[in-house]
Order: structure tokens, then C-alpha cells, then sequence
């Protein structure tokens, strides 16, 4: 059952409560089995006893009572009622209702009229779960915007040092994060780096650099080795690691800049995940070089929107299962099986940049590893006992080691290793916390297997071995970059992964790469993959070129986002429009697609991320069904002297009103939506003589003879002998329907219009000559624009409409001729509807927040008859359209083929 049925089930409930049947009646309105229902009437599975009352086992608890005397918390301690595991609690006295969830501890309360307003709080009951995301970290925006600061007042100061040495500065950069770190976490004295250069350096800042200089000599002296050095330098302890290794001048300082480091010390930097080193990166390097690496610093909300249904769910389901046994040698059984499990897994992020997703994998294993011991621990009955020996090897043993990457960038590279320690720090500070026990924290060591390099070029067997009881989890933000964005270094790199395996490879995005690449790897083996890529990997050509490539392998999507907006919290926040995708070699286990805040049960999902086959549309030069043929409209290729402005034409008609004969009305796809007048000079070849009377008419003819003889292109040159007409020319006499080639991604429709014979339609726009009504019903529908949105590719995020992709492709069956009539009729109430608010343009009356509700009703009704065309019952949403319209489609190709 779809949300919308859902929603309106509820309203409708509403409208007539009878108290006796409500919750039986509120079941039914979610899609609830009519025989469970009446099994749960008549008591057969209601294992409650007093009247009024409902106890289904895992499924609900219902009582009406009288809310002024009782509330949940009474039943929510009820053993008997706890043994049954309801997932909801529901109390109503029928003007109120309140309710619990026990798996989300969602509480809902509320007015019983207007619950409907809350009708994704039981969405379960329909098997759509609500997503669970963590927020951001407020400590890491205001970390980040501490040292964007201070980088900012750095480059103003030292403009040279900049410029010349952006290596220097970012090195800098990091060992600044990390002593700021350091005094935070136990790794150095508390407050210590602070502390110390707030007393022993000037105010002005004029000696910062200097002071600076020497503790991070020191810091890479062990203490045996730093002879005659100052008492409160001795203070800080041997880092080693590296990180302080090279000898880099540090930049000179003002009051200004001194003050910020300060005060960015007065931070509780324990709090600041460590993946906001990728955020300082972005707010260093250069924004060419940023763009040119594709890379983009990711929030730990985005992150857990991947590696959640990666692996970490169906790791946390084992342990809750685990941790609910009754059996205590059982229990512990299972408790230790899933540590030896996560102690075997592999992390791999082939584009890792600063180890974002590695931090935060990493991380969450660590966590889940200490919910296990405390689990095996109150079994044994050690934690909470003041014993804090438990043994040499009582500490962690998932390892830095069990983390893979690969980064091109050497300063990345340099800071995903430094951050993955930082983390393991953090993640020991809490096993201490928790456990009472720890491994040192210095000198540092080395951490994971991040090697520098082309990920395109490098072997990822070599990086990231598969071994024998491995399992293993791909997973990252890869570079974007669309086709024609690519870097010469680039398009060899697609050639080296694609050539002679898929053609036409050219048109892919570059982050294709590492989808194929991560298929090679995972094929037959236990490993999975979930890659964020632009919305474009599952839209247009891109789908045909791509994906059979990715299931010849037997893989299969196991689940996906649909499109939304990825923003994060970095200085200079990439916002575009992405999917995330998930890959495992073909298997039964259940598949899910996640829409907003809802997942969806999906037997298989289709490369559009939609429910569906396998199957790929590809671009066809005929219509699929009995449809006229599309065109582009015609191209002047004149250097625009066959086309006037308004203004220009209105000027001309004044002096020599016999001049109209040659000119028509020209329009575009701009023109179009936005109603802007322009013309153009036509004139056919037997009234060419008499045009070349009047002057207006032969001088532009000249300039296009001068424009196109002074082309590259020969074939240009050759349209030099019949200038007066346009180089392409498809306009038929006709009526004819404009289609515009981009539309903004906020409309509902596509804003398509029918022109008279008096307009030409330019190659900026598609045309259909020869246009009946009924034509236009038909493509400005929500069958047609489901259809577009899927199989279109994109422009930015605007709609990007083809004739051969969209419109050839579309699946549209035979109709009676009672059927056109009636479509013809409903278009033209379309029309209508537009000329009654004439004084606005097409891209007014589409805004969505503006669309007027009579041209609202108008395509309502259109929607419904188109899909009358399809089938008796309408549709009830884009994702029900197009499962039926690929179904329809498969058919047609099918019949087509026999």
C-alpha cells in the first residue's frame, strides 16, 4: 500500500470514528490483512482479556481509557504486557491519543481529529520503516569556522608564504588540529598547548612563529634526546608518528591571528569528530584544485546514510538478537561469534580523500565492540565491580590495519592516516571510560593501509588483499565530474577501465570508474560495495551504457537512495543531487529503497532505483508507441541576422509594412516559458526575388552569406548559396507542439505548448508537426513526467527532455477514439485555463507555489484520464506509475521483437 492511500485511509477514518471498531478500522487503513483482523475480533490472537483492550503479540498493545487519570508509563512496566513485545503502545479516550513506539521511543500525542497529520507515525504497520539519521555535531561547524578563520587571517598576513608554499601551510594546519586535539583527549596535559602559548609569547604575535618552530622540534625528540631545553617545553611529550618529521617554517603571526588560535583552544576539541580534518582540507587547498580532485569533505550523517545499510545494521540486528537470548551459553556464543566477525571485516574507500568514511566506519565497530564486551561482561559479572584488570589481552582488537584507502592528493593521504589514528584515540579513551582499560597513547604508530595514488591505475587487490575469511565493505564518495568535465589524465583513465567492454563509455561520468572497478572486485566473493554518485549513474544514456556491465557480473542492488540534496558542513559546502547506491553479488535477502525519511521492501530494484527488473531504455530514433514522430525544431545557423527582437520587428513593420509577408513568429524554449516575443525572416525560394527588393531583407541576407562563409566547417560554407534560409529546416506547415528541451526540476510539468502555423520553432526547443490535442494531453501528464524524471537525463538538476530517450521510449497503448476525444477536451481546458491568466508567463503559472488552482484542476483532470488510457484505477504516486510503465515498456519491446 502506497503513503498517499495510506494518508487518505486515515482521513477518511476520521470522518466517522466508531469507537467500537476504531482500532480494528485503523489497522485496515495501513493495509493490515482483513483475516488477521478478524482473527484479532474474535480473539483468536488478542491475548487480552479485559474489555476495551487489544494485546497482539509484537505487534500492538490498545486500551480506551480516560487519559485524565493514566497515562502510558503504567503499561510500559507492565511484565505481562512487556513479555508480548508490542512495537506500539496506543491509549485513547477518543478526543485524545497517545502513543509509543518502542523500537524508534517516538512518542506521539494528539488531538484524535487530527491524527492524520501524524499517519507516518504507524507506517510499520505497512512495512515502510522511518529512517533513523544522526544529527551534526555542532563542535565540529564551530571548529571549522575557528581555523577557516585563522587560515583566512594567515593568508592575509603572509601573502607569499601563501602562494609559494601551500604544502607548508597545510602541514602547518594539522599539527596545529593535532596539538589542539592533543590537550583535549589525554594526549598531552590538559590545556597544556594553550596554556603555554598564551604565557610565553607576545600579544602582538611576534614571536608565535619562533615559539611554534621550536615545540614542534620537540615534539619529534624523544625526551632522552632533547638535551638543554626549557622546563615548560620538557613538558610536552614525544609524538613521533611523522607528523612533526620535516622541518616546515611556520607563517608569521599577528595579535589578531594569536588571539584566534587561543581562543579556537578554548574549544572542547574531545568533542570534534576527527573526519573534520576532510573540512579543513576544503578550507585550504585551492578551489581549482578541490574541484579537480572531485573531492568533497562529508558529514557523519551522510556517512551513516552509507555504511548503515552497508554492514552496520545487519551488525547491530545480530547483536540485539544476540543480546536478547535467554540462554546464557547461547548468548554468549553468539556475542563472541560477532566479535570474531567484526574483527575479520575490511573497510575499503578507493577515493578516501582525509578518510571521512573510514573515521567513521571505524568508529562505529569500535562502539558496537564495546556494546559486545559490556554485554559478555555483565555476564561474568565484572563490569561495575572496581576491577579493572581483566587481563593482557583485554583491549581492543579491531585494528587500524583492518582500514584500506587509496587518495591522489598527498596532504589527503597525509591526513587520513593522522585522523584514523585520532580516532582510534578517541575510540580508546572510551574503552577506558566503559571498560577501565587501555593501550597508551603515545609514542603514535603507524595507521592503515592508505596508499597514495590513482585509484583508476592502481590494482585494488594489491591495496586491500582478498583473503581467505575476509569480508569485505567498498564504500566512499568518488569523484563526479560528468563527461565532458573530464581532464585529459581523466578520459585516458575511463579508457583504461572501459575500452573493449563498454562502448560508448565516453559518455559516462567519471565516477563510473570506480563502480566498474568495485564490481570487479566484489564478484563472487564476501563483499559488498555503496558508492555516492550523482543522480546521473541511474538516469539517461547513462543506465543502458553502465549498468549491464555491473550485473553481468550476477550483482545486484541490494539497496538505494533516491535523489536528494547533499549538503554537508564544510567551509565551502558542495550541494548537488545524489543517489546512494548498494551493490552485493545477487542473492534472495530482502532489498530496500530509501525514499525522505521512509524505506521500502523492494523484490528487486531496477537501475532507475525504482521497484522493477533489471532492464535498460535505450535511446530509439522511432516512437515505441502510436505517436507521432519528434523532432528539434530548425536551426538558423546565420549569426543572427535572421532573427529580430521585438522591438526591431515592430520598427521594421512601421517603415515598409509589406515586409510581414517574410517574417514569423520564432520561438524557443526560453522564449517559450517565459514569453518572450521574438522573429525571424523566412522567406521560400519562390519569393526570394521579390524579398531581395526590400533592403531591410537583403542586407541581413548578406551578413548570414558573410557568416557562413567565414566558417571552419565546410558544410556551413556550402549554406553560403541559400542564405535567405535556415541551415536545418523542419517546420511543416502545420499546427505543432513546442516542447522545451530543460525545465526546472520544481515544476510538476513540463510547460508544453500548441503553436499555430505561424510560428517556427528553433532548435533550442522540440517540435511534433502535424499536432493534434490529444498529443499534447499526453506528454504534459504525470505518466509522461514520472517517465521523463526517471528515464531523462538531467542538467544540472533541471530536466533535460530527449525525443529519443524520453519520448521514443515512452509506453503509451492504443486508445479508442472516444479516448482521444476525451483527452483533446481535457487539453484544451489546459489551454484555456492558461489564456485566463495570460498576463502571467508559463514559468509564473508553473512555480508550484503559484500554479492557479484552476490550471491546477485542469492537468488533475488531464492526469486522470491519461491514466484511464492505462487502466480503470488511478495511479497513486510517481513510483506506482513507473513500475507499471516499465512493465508496459518490457511488453512492448517484447511484441516488438516477435
Amino acid at each position: 500500500m502506497t503513503i498517499s492511500q495510506i494518508e487518505n485511509n486515515i482521513q477518511e477514518l476520521l470522518k466517522n470514528i466508531q469507537k467500537e471498531t476504531f482500532i480494528f478500522d485503523l489497522l485496515l487503513a495501513y493495509g493490515t490483512p482483513k483475516s488477521s483482523i478478524r482473527r484479532l475480533q474474535i480473539g483468536q490472537r488478542n491475548l487480552a482479556t479485559e474489555e476495551g483492550t487489544i494485546l497482539w503479540k509484537d505487534k500492538l498493545f490498545f486500551k480506551e481509557v480516560s487519559l485524565d487519570n493514566i497515562d502510558l508509563e503504567s503499561f510500559l512496566k507492565d511484565e505481562k504486557i512487556k513479555k508480548q513485545k508490542p512495537r506500539f503502545f496506543i491509549l485513547t479516550d477518543f478526543n485524545e491519543i497517545q502513543a509509543y513506539d518502542t523500537k524508534t521511543k517516538e512518542i506521539l500525542n494528539s488531538p484524535i481529529r487530527d491524527l492524520h497529520k501524524d499517519f507516518d507515525f504507524f507506517l510499520p504497520w505497512a512495512g515502510i520503516e522511518k529512517a533513523q539519521h544522526q544529527n551534526e555535531n555542532p563542535a565540529d561547524v564551530k571548529a571549522a569556522e575557528r581555523m577557516a578563520q585563522l587560515y583566512d587571517d594567515i593568508r592575509k598576513d603572509n601573502p607569499e608564504y601563501a602562494e609559494k608554499d601551500t604544502h607548508a601551510l597545510n602541514v602547518f594546519l594539522s599539527r596545529l588540529l593535532f596539538c589542539l586535539f592533543a590537550e583535549d583527549t589525554g594526549i598531552f596535559e590538559e590545556g597544556i598547548f594553550t596554556n603555554t602559548l598564551d604565557t610565553y609569547t607576545h600579544k602582538d604575535g611576534s614571536d608565535v612563529a619562533d615559539f611554534l618552530n621550536t615545540l614542534f622540534q620537540v615534539l619529534n625528540t624523544a625526551e632522552s634526546e632533547r638535551g638543554d631545553v626549557s622546563n615548560y617545553l620538557q613538558a610536552f611529550p614525544y609524538v613521533n608518528g611523522g607528523l612533526f618529521k620535516e622541518f616546515l617554517e611556520a607563517p608569521k603571526f599577528t595579535r589578531k591571528s594569536r588571539q584566534t588560535i587561543i581562543d579556537a583552544g578554548e574549544l572542547d576539541w574531545s568533542a570534534i569528530n576527527p573526519d573534520i580534518f576532510g573540512s579543513m582540507i576544503q578550507a585550504v587547498i585551492t578551489p581549482e584544485h578541490r574541484g579537480g580532485l572531485g573531492m568533497h569533505y562529508t558529514s557523519v550523517p551522510n556517512i551513516m546514510k552509507v555504511i548503515k545499510p552497508l554492514f552496520l545494521d545487519e551488525l547491530h540486528e545480530i547483536f540485539k538478537e544476540a543480546a536478547a537470548m535467554g540462554n546464557v551459553a547461547s548468548k554468549k556464543k553468539r556475542l563472541n561469534e560477532l566479535l570474531e566477525r567484526i574483527w575479520r571485516i575490511k573497510i575499503f574507500d578507493p577515493a578516501c580523500g582525509s578518510g571521512n568514511f573510514l573515521i567513521i566506519a571505524y568508529k562505529e565497530l569500535r562502539i558496537l565492540e564495546i556494546n559486545i564486551y559490556r554485554e559478555l561482561d555483565e555476564l561474568d559479572g565484572k563490569l561495575n565491580t572496581g576491577r579493572l584488570d581483566f587481563g593482557a589481552d583485554y583491549f581492543s582488537k579491531i585494528s587500524l590495519n583492518q582500514f584500506y584507502g587509496i587518495e591522489l592528493d598527498g596532504f589527503a593521504h597525509e591526513i587520513a592516516i593522522l585522523s584514523l589514528w585520532l580516532a582510534e584515540h578517541q575510540m580508546n579513551q572510551l574503552f577506558l571510560k566503559v571498560l577501565g582499560r587501555t593501550k597508551p597513547a603515545l609514542p603514535l604508530q603507524d595507521a592503515g593501509h592508505i596508499v597514495q595514488g590513482n585509484a583508476c591505475r592502481i590494482d585494488w587487490e594489491i591495496v586491500c588483499p582478498k583473503l581467505e575469511g575476509d569480508e569485505i565493505y567498498i564504500l566512499g564518495n568518488p569523484p563526479y565530474l560528468g563527461a565532458r568535465n573530464q581532464s585529459i589524465e581523466q578520459k585516458e583513465d575511463m579508457k583504461i577501465i572501459f575500452e573493449g567492454k563498454v562502448e560508448g563509455y565516453n559518455n559516462l561520468d567519471y565516477i563510473a570508474a570506480w563502480f566498474a572497478k568495485a564490481a570487479d572486485f566484489v564478484k563472487n566473493w564476501n563483499a559488498k560495495y555503496a558508492l555516492v554518485s550523482t543522480n546521473s549513474i541511474s538516469q539517461g544514456a547513462q543506465v543502458s551504457l553502465l549498468w549491464p556491465y555491473i550485473f553481468k557480473n550476477n550483482l545486484e542492488i541490494y539497496f538505494a537512495y533516491q535523489s536528494f540534496k547533499w549538503e554537508n558542513n564544510a567551509k565551502a559546502q558542495a550541494a548537488v543531487i545524489v543517489v546512494i547506491i548498494g551493490i552485493r553479488n545477487r542473492m534472495s535477502n530482502p532489498k530496500l529503497i530509501y525514499k525522505g525519511d521512509h524505506k521500502i521492501l523492494a523484490n528487486n530494484i531496477s537501475p532507475y532505483l525504482v521497484k522493477g527488473k533489471d532492464l535498460y531504455v535505450s535511446s530509439r530514433n522511432n516512437p515505441l508507441s502510436k505517436i507521432p514522430e519528434m523532432n528539434f525544431g530548425s536551426m538558423p545557423n546565420d549569426g543572427g541576422h535572421l532573427l529580430l527582437t521585438e522591438e526591431e520587428y515592430k520598427e521594421i513593420l512601421t517603415n515598409n509594412p509589406n515586409i510581414k509577408k517574410y517574417i514569423k513568429r520564432f520561438v524557443g524554449s526560453k522564449d517559450f516559458i517565459n514569453n518572450i516575443s521574438r522573429w525571424c525572416i523566412w522567406v521560400e525560394d519562390q519569393d526570394l526575388e521579390d524579398a531581395l527588393t526590400i533592403n531591410f531583407i537583403s542586407n541581413r541576407i548578406s551578413k548570414v552569406v558573410e557568416h557562413r562563409n567565414n566558417s571552419s566547417r565546410q558544410a556551413t560554407r556550402n549554406l553560403a548559396s541559400t542564405a535567405h534560409k535556415f541551415a536545418e529546416i523542419r517546420f511543416k506547415n502545420t499546427d505543432s507542439i513546442i516542447i522545451p528541451r530543460v525545465s526546472s526540476e520544481r515544476r510538476e510539468y513540463v510547460p508544453i505548448g500548441f503553436l499555430s502555423s505561424d510560428y517556427i520553432i528553433s532548435d533550442g526547443a522540440l517540435s511534433i508537426y502535424n499536432a493534434k490535442p490529444w498529443y499534447l494531453g499526453i506528454i504534459t501528464s504525470k505518466m509522461h513526467m514520472a517517465w521523463l524524471s526517471a528515464i531523462g537525463g538531467r542538467l544540472k538538476t533541471d530536466y533535460r527532455y530527449s525525443a529519443t530517450l524520453v519520448y521514443n521510449t515512452f509506453p503509451f497503448p492504443a486508445i479508442s477514439e472516444a479516448q482521444k476525444k476525451e483527452l483533446e477536451n481535457h487539453a484544451f481546458q489546459v489551454l484555456e485555463a492558461r489564456e485566463r491568466h495570460s498576463e502571467k508567463t508559463l514559468a509564473q503559472l508553473y512555480n508550484p507555489e503559484e500554479m492557479p488552482d484552476d490550471l491546477r484542476k485542469a492537468h488533475h483532470d488531464l492526469d486522470m484520464a491519461v491514466e484511464r488510457c492505462y487502466r480503470k484505477e488511478p495511479f497513486e504516486s510517481d513510483e506506482e506509475r513507473l513500475e507499471y510503465l516499465f512493465k508496459l515498456y518490457e511488453q512492448m519491446i517484447e511484441k516488438e521483437r516477435k
